[in-house]
């Protein structure tokens, strides 16, 4: 968490603003306080993408997707203003790094049980997810948040209903953006085909293979867009350095074709041995003997490290006196008092 900026909003909504996540092409997001104190995740989207009616749709829809499928698996949809010049959403806070963190940077490649019990925890959530009837068409690293109870599945921004029709250029925006990420997409998916369930296994087959290898098995998600792509078609995949445990269970989600690849109920049983969860996604069973840890023990010695440094977080002092911090500049403000304190903005 970084600290927030001149040019970062102090409040939005009722919520004060702590400290910065994280940014991308999209928008903010900020850690939080609800006026009872509970730490949440806010987004707040570009003020230029804000004024595009299209962009405002595929806010509601991702938002519509979150409070859907519910939180036990993903970071659950607590309040959002949709209809504000700069929309957001709060959601709860998930105290963990994202998996291609914790693969490429904090740990390197997970160890076998882990990466069981990593399957096992996604399954849970597709399920979720599928239960829901939308299919993700984004699972990948970034987007897989790694706690102390588990992983959790965030970002719906462009999760579709399972079923809906899909045109000749369903693979792309209306910007022409590919809908997925390069290395981390299905066949279907790359050739703009319409998507089944079947479309987020083979994803899930590509993020297990990142997090037991720490690379994907396409190649490197910076190569050329059109490289990936026709690999990830054309069935090349490098499996190489996957643990014998795990290599029937990431070939058989990787299978080329969707009615090839296992379905979730053949996953869970597959995964049964790593499922640490009850049903409420928790790691203590509470009347039953504790498992080991699902991480090593020096990523939940960090992981407990960031949980307490966010306990230790102290909000931003006090505006001057008579000054009210908002999310948005009104035209016409004027500047603010002397002492420091720039005027509240737009997140970007």
């Amino acid at each position: 968490m970084k600290a927030l900026g001149p040019q970062d909003p102090q409040t939005i909504g009722a919520y004060r603003l702590v400290g910065k996540l994280g940014e991308g092409g999209m928008g903010q997001v900020y850690v939080a306080r609800s006026p009872r104190g509970r730490t949440v995740a806010l987004k707040l989207v570009l003020p230029e993408l804000a004024r595009q009616p299209e962009f405002r749709q595929r806010f509601r829809n991702e938002v519509d997707a979150a409070r859907r499928i519910g939180g036990d698996w993903t970071a659950p949809v607590l309040d959002a203003d949709l209809e504000a010049e700069t929309p957001w959403v709060a959601t709860g806070y998930v105290a963990g790094p994202s998996l291609h963190e914790v693969v490429a940077a904090l740990h390197g490649p997970l160890p076998e049980r882990s990466v069981l019990a990593l399957a096992n925890g996604l399954t849970r959530a597709l399920r979720d997810i599928h239960a829901a009837g939308l299919i993700h068409r984004d699972l990948k690293p970034s987007n897989v948040l790694v706690t102390i109870d588990g992983p959790r599945v965030i970002d719906f921004g462009i999760a579709r209903a399972a079923g809906a029709t899909a045109d000749a250029t369903s693979a792309l925006t209306r910007t022409g953006a590919v809908v997925g990420s390069p290395g981390f997409m299905s066949p279907e998916q790359c050739r703009g085909e319409p998507l089944t369930a079947a479309s987020d296994i083979f994803c899930l087959g590509s993020v297990l293979a990142f997090a037991a290898t720490g690379r994907s098995p396409f190649g490197n998600p910076d190569s050329a867009m059109h490289v990936l792509m026709l690999r990830i078609i054309q069935d090349e995949k490098d499996l190489s350095g996957l643990p014998d445990r795990h290599r029937e269970l990431i070939t058989a989600c990787l299978a080329p074709h969707p009615t090839a690849r296992p379905t979730l109920d053949q996953l869970l049983a597959y995964t049964a041995e790593g499922d640490l969860w009850d049903d409420a996604g928790q790691s203590i069973r509470l009347g039953k003997p504790v498992p080991d840890p699902w991480l090593p023990s020096s990523l939940l010695a960090g992981l407990g490290r960031q949980a307490v440094g966010l306990l230790d977080s102290e909000e931003p002092a006090a505006a001057p006196p008579g000054w009210t911090p908002t999310a948005v500049v009104p035209p016409g403000t004027p500047p603010p008092p002397t002492g420091g304190f720039g005027p509240p903005t737009t997140a970007g």
